[in-house]
């Protein structure tokens, strides 16, 4: 199972747009968790993403438990990016087939939920609380990436 995003509960229909061109253009796949806040074919949404919804692999998940189930049949690690995650992205080694959670925009994941799991972390130095959703998807995918797959 190749590089994976999963957007957990994503509420801005712009973001998830900007998430998929992104994975369409990395050849990387993306679950979402919902409930989604937005309607699918929002016209917010149907901009962000133009025309690379069919270039990516899309699964959607009931819930956050379907998600797990499905991860753990198909092996794979979840690895949950959060604000105060325990190890940098940079100091991370990547696997080909990890799924990088990134929480929702207003309140990220509920810690239960992730409880147990590797957390990582980008370092920010500067004086902002935390980055934009797809701002920061494409940090964590460019540097796994890096790992994964143009390392070989």
């Amino acid at each position: 199972m190749p590089l994976r995003i999963a957007l957990y509960q994503p509420e801005i229909p712009q973001n998830t747009g900007t998430i998929l061109r992104l994975a369409a253009c990395m050849g990387v796949g993306v679950d979402l968790i919902e409930p989604l806040g937005f309607i699918w074919n929002h016209p917010n949404f149907k901009r962000a993403v133009m025309d690379y919804l069919p270039h990516v692999d899309v699964v959607r998940y009931v819930d956050f438990d379907a998600f797990v189930l499905s991860k753990q049949k198909n092996g794979g690690r979840i690895i949950p990016v959060i604000v105060g995650g325990e190890t940098s992205v940079f100091d991370f080694t990547f696997q080909e087939n990890d799924t990088v959670l990134f929480g929702k925009e207003s309140t990220g994941i509920p810690f239960e939920l992730i409880e147990g799991y590797p957390s990582l972390a980008i370092p920010m130095p500067g004086r902002g609380r935390s980055l934009n959703l797809a701002i920061a998807t494409t940090m964590v995918t460019t540097e796994a990436m890096r790992q994964v797959v143009f390392k070989k």
